[in-house]
This record gives structure tokens, C-alpha cells and sequence, in this order.
């Protein structure tokens, strides 16, 4: 689907839209892997490919939130180790996006976000526990494979916590630091989403402009959220309906 213009959406679409506006602006104030369940809805409503370059921007306006709050949190000693190598997985995901068409792009969504849910399943089993050393091979692996989710599918949250869980970071400096890995990784994929992929235009950047009410007003219910649900009844529904999301690309 191409967007022309902000009115050629349906209002059940403009609802999807800003429910998952408001879902990206929870999820960076600290709401873990709700933003999962973004992903595929844009893919239903936009197409595989074209859906990257709609979240984009609205990832890069959530992001500013996070950074303004947590900016001075973050661990640099961590970022310049993996960073390097999320350029490289960036580079991949870049050439492989040029060579699939649309629907095998979609199952490489869908893929990915089987794959960060099972590392999400897989460290909820193993917390408290200490499973990888901090070394340059965790990081180049951790690094290649956050940086082609990320351009595939806007889907390398899970990756990268798994890299800073496994640093041990407390909370404050656990957020902070994803918070600017992300801010650089997707302000340094948009010109590529412009000028390669063709997946960003004014057209489609005034309908995320259009979403920025949503992600503010989900950065709001997002804090208020985070203190009274139960972590364990909410990682639930979140990998539930991601699942089932993810399972309906393929189909």
C-alpha cells in the first residue's frame, strides 16, 4: 500500500495508528516489548517494507522522549563496543531488503519477531543468572543481529536488552543507554529509508507527524501503567498477542 496522503487511511486504520502510536510512547518510558505488537499491525495495514518507513519516524519522535528523560544515564563504555557492529547488521539488512520482494520481506518480520520472542522466553528462564561474559564476540553477535532487526523490522528492542542485561547495568543506566542506542541507530537509518528503500516520504511523514498527540499521550499511560501491572500478567498478554500477530503474517 502507498501512501499518498494522511486521508487515505480508514478510520479503523487511523485508530490502529494511534493505538500504535500510543504503544511506542509506553514502550519508551519503560513498558518492556509492547512495541512488538506494533510491528506487525503496520506491516498488515501498509505492506512488509512500506510499514518500516512509517514506524520509523514514529519511533524517532518516541525516542526524543527517552533520551530527555534518561540522557544522562547512559553507559558509552557499552555503546561504542556494539554500535560498531549494529552498523554492519544495518548494511545486511540493507542489501537483503533491495533483493525480497514484499511478502517474503513480510515472513522476515514475522521471523525476527519469533526470534526476539524466544530471547525474551529464553531469559525470563534464565534471570539471575549469569550467561554470557563481557566480551567483543557477545557484542559483534548481539551488535550484527540488533542492527539487521532493526532495519528489517524495527525489532531489535529485545536483542539489545539482552546484551545490556547480561552487563548487569541497574535501571536508571539499563534505559538511558537504549535509549540513545536507539536514538542514534534509527536517526542514522533514515536518510536510508529515503533515499535507498524509498520507504519514507512528505506524505507519509505528515502522517506520523499526525500520531505524535498518541505517542505523547502513551508516554503518560505508560508510566502510570508500568506501577500498577503485574510484570508476569503483563510479559504474558505482550508475548501472546505478538505471537499471534507475527503468526498471521505468514499466513
Amino acid at each position: 500500500m502507498e501512501v499518498l496522503s494522511p486521508f487515505d487511511l480508514t478510520p479503523l486504520q487511523w485508530v490502529l495508528m494511534a493505538v500504535c502510536g500510543m504503544l511506542i510512547g509506553m514502550s519508551k518510558v519503560g513498558v518492556p516489548g509492547v512495541s512488538m505488537i506494533v510491528v506487525p499491525v503496520l506491516a498488515f495495514i501498509f505492506g512488509g517494507k512500506q510499514s518500516t518507513g512509517i514506524l520509523l519516524p514514529i519511533l524517532m519522535m518516541a525516542d526524543l522522549f527517552g533520551v530527555g528523560y534518561y540522557r544522562r544515564h547512559a553507559e558509552w563504555s557499552y555503546l561504542v563496543k556494539i554500535l560498531p557492529w549494529a552498523f554492519v547488521g544495518v548494511g545486511l539488512a540493507l542489501w537483503v531488503g533491495e533483493v525480497v520482494n514484499d511478502e517474503q520481506f513480510k515472513d522476515l518480520i514475522a521471523i525476527l519477531v519469533f526470534l526476539c520472542i524466544g530471547l525474551m522466553l529464553w531469559h525470563d528462564r534464565r534471570k539471575g543468572k549469569t550467561f554470557f561474559p563481557d566480551s567483543w564476540w557477545f557484542a559483534a553477535s548481539m551488535g550484527v543481529l540488533g542492527g539487521f532487526a532493526t532495519m528489517i523490522g524495527n525489532v531489535a528492542g529485545p536483542i539489545f536488552a539482552i546484551y545490556l542485561l547480561a552487563m548487569h547495568l541497574p535501571k536508571n543506566s539499563f534505559i538511558g543507554t537504549s535509549a540513545w542506542f536507539f536514538l542514534i541507530l534509527n536517526f542514522s537509518k533514515f536518510p536510508l529509508h529515503v533515499f535507498v528503500w524509498k520507504t519514507i516520504s512528505w506524505p507519509s511523514l505528515k502522517l506520523d507527524l499526525m500520531v505524535l498527540p498518541a505517542i505523547a499521550l502513551g508516554a503518560f499511560l505508560g508510566i502510570l501503567l508500568v506501577r500498577k501491572i503485574p510484570e508476569k500478567v503483563y510479559r504474558a498478554a505482550v508475548i501472546v498477542i505478538t505471537a499471534l500477530s507475527a503468526f498471521l503474517l505468514l499466513i
